[in-house]
């Protein structure tokens, strides 16, 4: 323990530093939030400052590890109940536009030569839950910082986009609260953005918004697994891999968490000081992903990371509003 400390106490209080400004600036510009804003600033002190190589072990323990814990402590913010019940309407709709972020995807990374790390991260964020999902998805697949930092700020463009456009475009289309919260739920990344989004249109939207985007969230799991395998599968002949090492066990602390909140076995203020306490480690996992990332290369992949994150949202937009209406859910 005490070697652990030595080790990488330096870089874990930078990153610690770096996500309390980030979340208090979070609380002035929540649209943007505190994880953007955490990989923002890391990257800022990175470009402007040279860090001593003491910290660079607990940057990477940080950003990793850090960031697994998270996820486990994100499920007390599930339950699993109200899942179900609006799951039942929403199932469908998730499923396509899923399976439509993916292909969407991976077509167009191909197209556009981006390596395959990053085209998986950015079709995980905007299939599922943006930055969260990245987060369970990196470390299955053992992405490194630089395709992570990528894939948060692309996902985080058109999560800002969304909030104004949506509500925009859901009057012009004149859909009820229902179809509106289904829109928002299963199309926009984030699940800050989904809650503006929603409560900017109305009330009732807002509401069936989130539970809806909870329920997406929930294919964090599947999603994570399948990656584990496959990339399991392309390693196999490695020397030393070791399926164990990579199977995403923190993605099943995440579905536990989930089910033990809905249990009611443990108060809310304690579940809810969990999830608080997960979405703040997010932060500062984002900011020591953000200090191991060169500005230099996201500018050179920015442009076609942009246009495989814009493809593949603007295919989850359509194909949302599409099996809306012709299911005739709203």
């Amino acid at each position: 323990m005490k070697q652990f400390i030595r080790e990488n106490w330096a870089g874990i209080l930078i990153a610690l530093t770096i996500a309390i400004a980030a979340y208090l600036l979070g609380k002035f510009v929540p649209v943007i939030g505190g994880a953007v804003l955490g990989i923002t600033l890391g990257i800022l002190i990175t470009s402007l400052i040279k860090l001593p190589a003491s910290s660079h072990k607990g940057i990477k323990f940080t950003s990793k590890y850090i960031l697994q814990l998270a996820v486990v402590l994100l499920g007390f913010d599930m339950n699993t109940a109200s899942v179900i019940r609006v799951g039942q309407q929403s199932l469908l709709v998730i499923l396509l536009t899923v399976s439509a972020a993916f292909i969407t995807a991976y077509f167009v990374g191909r197209f556009l030569k981006v390596n395959k790390t990053l085209t998986t991260l950015i079709g995980v964020g905007t299939a599922i839950c943006g930055g969260s999902a990245i987060a369970a998805a990196s470390s299955a697949i053992d992405a490194d910082d630089q395709d992570i930092s990528y894939s948060i700020s692309t996902i985080f463009l058109f999560n800002v986009i969304a909030v104004f456009l949506f509500p925009l475009i859901g009057h012009v289309l004149h859909l009820s609260d229902t179809g509106f919260g289904m829109w928002a739920g299963t199309a926009i990344n984030d699940t800050s953005s989904v809650v503006a989004a929603g409560f900017s249109y109305s009330n009732a939207a807002g509401n069936f918004a989130t539970v809806v985007k909870l329920t997406r969230s929930l294919m964090i799991v599947p999603v994570t697994l399948a990656l584990a395998f496959i990339t399991a599968r392309q390693n196999r002949e490695q020397q030393h891999f070791n399926f164990a090492k990579i199977f995403p066990w923190f993605v099943l602390g995440f579905l536990a968490a989930a089910v033990l909140n809905s249990t009611g076995w443990i108060p809310v203020t304690i579940t809810s000081t969990l999830a608080q306490t997960g979405k703040f480690l997010i932060i500062m996992a984002m900011a020591a992903i953000g200090l191991n990332t060169s500005i230099q290369g996201f500018v050179k992949a920015g442009p076609r990371a942009l246009i495989l994150g814009a493809s593949t949202w603007f295919a989850v937009m359509v194909s949302s509003l599409t099996v809306q209406l012709f299911t005739r859910i709203w």
